[in-house]
């Protein structure tokens, strides 16, 4: 029998799919309940997986009451991450958040604060973490490949949130227009925009780069897409003590980067005081530049072990081991990436560069 029993709670986030995918894919997991208050959005999901139908909820206490889960995989949209926290939070379970952390510095705090007190574990999943080609790189910088790293330039998006559902499954151009104007990815009061959607990623894996390092200011400019309430494109330059880095933000890039990188490419370029490092989404290498061989050379991915290649996996391996859970994914490290959002939030508000915020 299954040790773990995972239940996915809300699905504004077509993540879900993926998550429960690697649920349903792990040896010692077991899908035990799915939770929407539109359960037309369920329906996928309940075919993939097969779930019967008495596991399928609408009412989130009843759902966690009945099927008792473990862990509970949750996927609302950014604005609504720590309302849905606290409320699972009282099942005493463990939490995986779909990024972003939260949509603000106090919320995610509140989030936190909400999961410590079930001495529980919360995890935030950056889908990125897990590809190999970055945890290659985060190898090699601390390996030493590179010295210390001094910037960190990160550029990642895609065509747009609306043109890909679970497991990546392209929609037309008619389903994306008919979905734009009820989508909270386009509402600010729900946490819409590339910014809040990709900048997050930039930060955080940034932060894990750079180990743990804080910058000392911030400046971010967004777009203003006409007829659009919300970014499509920002810029974000963060200063530290040794130097800057930059996290560029876009939707709208010219293909998506699981089908052909655009240029861009997505991904990031790290520079070290004795080298650089590039790795790109999706990629089977990381180039490698080093005063020994300053033309580069192509560095294969590392085979990543299964505790690496998924969220469901990292913490039940983090659960049955008593360790954490993987750096970028902890509360520690997303907090300074959620810092800088932030900041970039307010940077490009007041037209300004502002220093980093704390609560």
């Amino acid at each position: 029998m299954s040790r773990f029993r995972i239940a996915g709670v809300n699905f504004d986030h077509f993540h879900m799919g993926d998550n429960l995918r690697a649920a349903n894919e792990h040896p010692d997991a077991e899908i035990v309940g799915l939770c929407d208050e539109q359960p037309q959005r369920m329906e996928e999901a309940i075919g993939d997986f097969a779930v019967p139908r008495d596991r399928v909820y609408a009412d989130v206490e009843r759902c966690l009451e009945e099927t008792r889960p473990d862990v509970v995989v949750l996927c609302p949209a950014s604005a609504r991450h720590g309302e849905w926290t606290e409320r699972v939070a009282r099942a005493g379970v463990h939490i995986i958040m779909e990024k972003p952390f939260a949509a603000s510095l106090a919320e995610a705090d509140r989030m936190a604060a909400a999961v410590a007190q079930t001495g529980k574990r919360l995890m935030i999943n950056w889908p990125l973490a897990w590809m190999p080609s970055h945890r290659t790189a985060k190898r090699l910088v601390d390996d030493g490949a590179i010295g210390d790293v001094l910037s960190v330039h990160y550029y990642d998006g895609n065509r747009g949130p609306l043109w890909h559902g679970a497991d990546k499954r392209e929609k037309t151009a008619a389903e994306v227009a008919a979905e734009k104007p009820q989508s909270w990815f386009y509402q600010r009061a729900h946490g819409g925009g590339s910014l809040l959607d990709y900048l997050g990623y930039g930060t955080t894996l940034g932060t894990w780069f750079l180990g743990g390092k804080k910058p000392i200011d911030v400046t971010c400019v967004v777009d203003q897409p006409p007829g659009l309430e919300v970014d499509e494109h920002s810029i974000t330059v963060a200063r530290y003590a040794f130097g800057l880095s930059k996290f560029e933000t876009r939707w709208g890039t010219y293909t998506d980067p699981w089908t052909h990188q655009p240029q861009p490419q997505c991904g990031f370029v790290l520079q070290g005081t004795d080298g650089t490092i590039a790795t790109f989404d999706y990629q089977t290498s990381v180039r490698v530049q080093t005063k020994a061989n300053p033309e580069g050379h192509e560095v294969p991915c590392d085979e990543v072990p299964l505790r690496c290649r998924n969220p469901v996996a990292n913490l039940l391996h983090a659960l049955d081991n008593d360790e954490d859970v993987d750096g970028p994914c902890t509360t520690a490290i997303s907090r300074i990436g959620q810092q800088i959002v932030d900041s970039a939030v307010l940077s490009a508000a007041e037209r300004r560069t502002v220093p980093l915020l704390d609560a």
